[in-house]
């Protein structure tokens, strides 16, 4: 077996004895901070799941799936976390002095709500005909039928849908801006305690478990023992509930009224698949996708089931012009129309459209983040040219050319590895030397920190912060009278974990004028949210982008680059940079993995034990981040876990929002909750929060560890990893170690394999439609 060299284990591992164990089930990783719900059948296929389709659904996927890719890690509470983030977001904000005292979370949550209504705003004010569907047949024309019963006051329930297939760009008019406050943190709230006892009832009378109810309370607020009794399927919107569990309340709520074929089932079942799809990185599905992932779920009439959902206003049904005319009779080729125009066979065809659906909040958020980048495009300021020719003066390099691109254009790509970021961190201080308003945001504190380190002080004094700190306001600039950032120029560093939430409300904070820098890594695993922000602005071509020539040094640098194209190749490691262990089964790997974290780096490479990551695909499984952290914290600190499993000095991952982790290390417990220390910052988890938010540290999965690095990582790859493996995988694993990198190896080739043939999984997505230019 060919493999990364150094050598084949590290001092101390080879004379340790072997622990064997029984080889788990291990599942992909997936968005952070959920657990479970991707281990049962029926998810959607994501970046790291086992299945290979892109654009199915639920279904498709693995039995083995305990991971998913946006957002918190196992299914089960992805959608708790959003509960509790949609539970704080709920009340209202608070005065100046209360607002110093929130969290960063609750600040983050409170900054989305309002952009989010504001994103609606604009899209209500938007005025015109929507002209769609005119070439479609067949269950294509029957849906658009339904959606204009429903403008036409056919049916009463009316909803916005977006132009599907969008006429080419012109330069994005002047937004209208309406003078809105800077974003305030709101306190926590929740549902009245009395209608949480009261979905309790409801609950027990259904056999569903009473610990749903307050999440069933807060989804579906005042009155929800009511929607349930009179809509049981309602229970699917609880994070972790499962069809057949939802089959299961609803025959014992309505007894003989329930039934496969009733539309609110088939209309609960659909919303679910989309949700799941959100889970796993799709924006949208393709509309033969869903009606089979329907069909699988034993819904009888996929087609009216997607129907009435779109009646009801709980999705929405676009239709996007494909790329190139499909040959006629090719597979996925739409059936041939008539456009009434006495064409002959030869002349030239209508453009194909694909039919998608998607849930209302990511498709405004994708056409919101499109206008926004449309706007920067087309509305480059002037007057600041001679500050940015004194920028561009006294820089060179890599960095010369990414200000020169800045200089004359709003929205530029700037692409590299680790050592690339010091491109623009060179912009950024060139840029506040010569009077510009610059600002620098990354995925993570580990980003912020390291980005200060390079220009030399502490982040505040360099203009350096977090996308959750700069949209929350408790980082950067402020927001001037209109509520856009005052700023002049933007750096977002690992843009490849922007999803499209998080993408929409950055370049909607922009004023007209400002220049926006993604920069990032193409090559790691994508946003753990919905969405492909930076790869579909690559593949777009709407902006310049520069690519950086600057390689990331070392042994460890030369074996990331080679698996960022392709190839698994054999690296010298003199200092034991790069060592590989291998194991048999996962119990092994769990022995082995503990004795490198806690022995064999702190000696033979002197790192020590809190200095070293180790990760692997997914939450589940005999060697997957339960399993290694349960081990870690019987080595590294043991204790009863008095307070939800956790003691001080435990090291943790805290997911304050869905879709982001925070490592930290537990300080104590108290009435209040649980006491953290995250990136130096205390932070107070409430006691009811503790359990869906956070987890033991010590092993992370790749997307947990994403836009931070460390002085040594430990990746664990046993047996039962191979369906989780790809390159994007592999190289933002490999990419997290500063100066060491294990390898605990137990997949044999499936790894090489995995490197040269195993792309990222398709995600669907609007952008790059959206994006489209103008054809000449």
């Amino acid at each position: 077996m060919e493999s990364p060299v150094g050598s084949e284990a590290a001092e101390g591992t080879e004379d340790a004895e072997s622990t064997r164990g029984p080889e788990g089930t291990q599942g992909p990783e997936g968005t952070h901070g959920a657990e479970g719900a991707g281990d049962a059948e029926g998810a959607v296929p994501e970046d790291e799941a086992a299945a290979q389709d892109g654009s199915t659904t639920a279904e498709d996927r693995s039995t083995t799936a305990g991971d998913g890719s946006t957002t918190a890690e196992d299914r089960s509470t992805t959608a708790e976390d959003g509960t509790a983030a949609a539970e704080n977001g709920t009340a209202a904000a608070e005065d100046g002095t209360a607002a110093a005292e929130k969290s960063e979370a609750e600040a983050e949550l409170a900054a989305q709500r309002i952009e989010r209504e504001r994103i609606e705003r604009r899209k209500a004010e938007k005025k015109g005909p929507i002209r769609s569907g005119g070439k479609l047949s067949g269950t294509a024309a029957d849906l658009l039928a339904a959606v204009r019963a429903v403008e036409s006051g056919e049916k009463p329930v009316a909803t916005v849908f977006a132009e599907p297939a969008p006429a080419p760009r012109r330069p994005a008019p002047e937004p209208v801006r309406t003078p809105r406050p800077a974003p305030a943190p709101v306190a926590p709230g929740g549902p009245a305690p009395e209608t949480v006892e009261a979905v309790r009832r409801v609950l027990a009378e259904g056999g569903a478990p009473e610990a749903l109810a307050p999440q069933a309370a807060a989804l579906l607020g005042e009155g929800a023992d009511s929607a349930l009794r009179e809509d049981p399927w309602q229970l699917l919107r609880v994070g972790g509930v499962r069809p057949e569990q939802a089959d299961g309340f609803a025959r014992a709520l309505l007894g003989a009224a329930c039934g496969p074929d009733d539309e609110r089932r088939g209309r609960a079942v659909t919303v679910w698949l989309l949700e799941q799809a959100a889970v796993a990185g799709h924006t949208a599905l393709e509309l033969p996708a869903l009606t089979a992932a329907l069909g699988r779920q034993g819904v009888p009439d996929p087609d009216a089931a997607v129907q009435g959902t779109l009646a009801e206003g709980e999705a929405l049904v676009f239709q996007d012009a494909l790329e190139e005319p499909a040959a006629p009779g090719a597979p996925g080729a739409p059936a041939a129309q008539d456009t009434g125009t006495g064409q002959g066979d030869g002349e030239e065809q209508e453009r194909p459209v694909r039919v998608l659906v998607g849930l209302e909040r990511y498709a405004l958020a994708e056409e919101s983040l499109a206008d926004g980048l449309a706007r920067l495009v087309n509305s480059v300021a002037e007057e600041s040219g001679q500050a940015w020719e004194t920028a561009a003066a006294g820089l060179s390099g890599g960095a010369a050319e990414l200000a020169r691109a800045v200089a004359g254009h709003g929205l530029v790509l700037h692409t590299g590895g680790e050592a690339a970021r010091a491109e623009p961190a060179a912009l950024l201080g060139a840029a506040r030397a010569a009077g510009l308003r610059a600002f620098a945001a990354c995925h993570t504190p580990d980003g912020r920190r390291r980005l200060a380190a390079q220009l030399g002080g502490e982040p505040a004094e360099q203009g350096v912060g977090t996308v959750a700190g700069l949209l929350s306001g408790a980082e950067g600039p402020g927001r001037d009278a209109d509520g856009a950032l005052a700023l002049d120029l933007l750096i977002v560093l690992d843009a490849p974990q922007l999803d499209v939430e998080g993408a929409a409300m950055l370049v909607e904070s922009l004023p007209d004028g400002a220049r926006l820098v993604l920069s990032g890594d193409p090559g790691v695993l994508w946003s753990a949210g919905p969405g492909r922000v930076f790869a579909d602005l690559l593949a777009a071509r709407v902006c310049p982008q520069t690519a950086s020539r600057v390689p990331d040094p070392g042994p460890l640098g030369e074996l990331v680059s080679g698996i960022g194209i392709g190839e698994l190749n054999q690296v010298a490691a003199p200092g034991k940079e790069i060592v590989i262990v291998p194991v048999r089964d996962a119990g092994e790997a769990v022995h082995r993995t503990v004795q490198l974290v806690a022995d064999s780096v702190p000696r033979a490479i002197g790192v020590p034990a809190d200095q070293t990551v180790v990760i692997t695909p997914g939450h589940g499984g005999a060697a997957g981040t339960r399993a290694l952290n349960s081990a870690l914290k019987e080595r590294l600190n043991p204790g009863p876990g008095r307070f939800g499993g956790f003691d001080p000095g435990d090291r943790i991952a805290y997911s304050p929002a869905p879709g982001r982790t925070l490592p930290g290390v537990v300080v104590k417990a108290d009435a209040d909750g649980l006491h953290l220390s995250c990136a130096g910052a205390p932070v107070v988890v409430p006691r009811e929060r503790v359990e869906g938010s956070v987890r033991h540290g010590w092993a992370l999965t790749a997307h947990q560890a994403a836009g931070a690095r460390w002085p040594a990582a430990v990746v664990v790859l046993p047996g039962d990893a191979v369906p989780a493996l790809s390159r994007p995988w592999v190289y933002t694993a490999f990419s997290r170690a500063e100066r060491h990198l294990s390898v605990v190896h137990g997949v044999e080739q499936a790894l090489p394999k995995a490197v040269a043939e195993v792309p990222p999984k398709p995600r669907t997505t609007r952008l790059q439609t959206l994006l489209r230019t103008p054809e000449a």
